[in-house]
């Protein structure tokens, strides 16, 4: 490896992890510059515990440690739930949504440092690097960009290890825990290690945020979650701030063993790969939310809305939050959502949960007058004949049509 030059000041997305500890000594010795470590307080709880102290042995002249939780859960969390985004129709995009806030923070950072360069330790396999990419290059066009993984030949965790070891680098290194995570308010996700074999089970000890279903509460237990405007707002008339009222539901979800997944996703560079996920908050406020938007919504715009969840949450998943594409969906899905004003009642039991009420004082289109089975002075049912006849009529058409060619000798 040779010197890289040309870079005085680097703002690094700091870990204290393995990877981004030997990536902060890599970039002082092949770069000769300044290093400032910069980690996300998104709720990883006590993995942040002796970040500052490590970066500044490790190299790093300042080591930034930023709360962004709230903001993490009310300007990206939130409106992504506003759209229902889920990626293949099962991971709740717990770490795609994280990477622009993180991409958008580093870069205020280094704008106010006078920091020529950004860094980031996603490895060249990955989604993470077009995410952390097109977020930076969305801020300062340009910005110049280091991703250690595409430029070095430390290519193995045993080669990284070594490195550590010559440079005296502090990592705890185990075999204990063979796989690597990713942790917010959100989810926790675990890929790698033993994981990369699809037919093995991941083990209960891996598991951090929620029981075990087995293992769950013989008792149901019922919760109301409030919604304004799309945004849910209080758990059982409680009103909690958006980091607060996600952390409460990770507790009641991880309690009752609810928000697993174990998923073969597609990622964005063409490969498929194995991801496990705990994401119980996330699963509850997203059955929640249905509940009410059902009682609220236009029936054709719940189903506009609904056809455009797969393209939303494709945009998130592949790093394209700041794109003028989604933006404008943005505005549609919020304009679908000033309706979505009510409260769902929902049973958590044993892994699962489910809406089993829902209610709006304001914006409810039920009507039982209309909706009874029981005698109505509103619906004519001999209506439903020529509604039926009418939307039959091309499938009668076509039979018929199909009926008289194959008569034809």
């Amino acid at each position: 490896m040779s010197k890289k030059g040309s870079v005085n000041k680097v703002v690094l997305a700091y870990s204290g992890g393995l990877d981004t500890s030997i990536i902060l000594r890599w970039l002082i010795e092949e770069y000769g510059c300044e290093v400032i470590a910069f980690a996300a307080d998104l709720g990883q709880a006590e993995e942040l515990d002796g970040i500052p102290e490590k970066a500044r042995k490790t190299g790093a002249s300042k080591c930034y440690i930023e709360d962004l939780r709230e903001e993490f859960v009310r300007d990206f969390v939130y409106p992504m739930f506003r759209a229902n985004a889920i990626y293949e129709g099962r991971y709740f995009l717990g770490t795609s949504i994280a990477r622009p806030l993180i991409a958008k923070k580093q870069m205020e950072i280094a704008a106010a440092e006078g920091a020529d360069a950004v860094c980031h330790g996603a490895t060249g396999k990955g989604n993470d690097q077009v995410r952390f990419e097109l977020g930076y290059y969305h801020f300062n066009p340009d910005i110049k960009v280091i991703a250690p993984w595409r430029e070095w030949d430390l290519d193995s965790r045993e080669s990284l290890i070594a490195y550590a070891q010559k440079h005296d680098i502090h990592v705890p290194v185990t075999k204990k825990r063979p796989w690597s995570s990713d942790r917010n308010l959100l989810h926790i996700s675990f890929e790698g290690g033993i994981l990369e074999e699809p037919w093995t089970e991941a083990p209960e000890e891996m598991y951090v945020l929620s029981v075990s279903p087995e293992q769950a509460p013989d008792k149901p237990e019922y919760i109301e979650i409030e919604f304004h405007q799309g945004n849910p707002v209080a758990i059982n008339d409680e009103t909690l701030s958006p980091a607060q009222l996600l952390g409460r539901l990770n507790q009641l979800g991880g309690k009752h063993g609810i928000g697993r997944a174990d998923i073969m996703e597609n990622r964005y560079v063409g490969m498929k790969s194995r991801g496990v996920y705990e994401t119980p908050g996330g699963t509850i406020l997203e059955e929640a939310h249905r509940g009410v938007e059902q009682i609220t919504m236009d029936r054709e715009v719940l189903h506009l809305r609904d056809s455009l969840i797969p393209r939303y949450a494709t945009m998130i998943y592949n790093g394209y939050w700041f794109s003028p594409e989604r933006e404008a969906l943005q505005v549609l899905v919020d304009e679908t959502q000033k309706s979505v004003n009510g409260v769902a009642r929902v049973k958590l039991y044993k892994g699962h949960c489910r809406v089993v009420g829902r209610k709006s004082d304001t914006d409810s289109l039920f009507d039982p007058a209309i909706a009874t089975f029981e005698s109505d002075q509103v619906y004519n049912q001999a209506d439903a004949e020529g509604f039926i006849r009418l939307n039959a009529l091309r499938l009668r058409i076509r039979s018929a049509m199909k009926k008289k060619h194959h008569d034809q000798p």
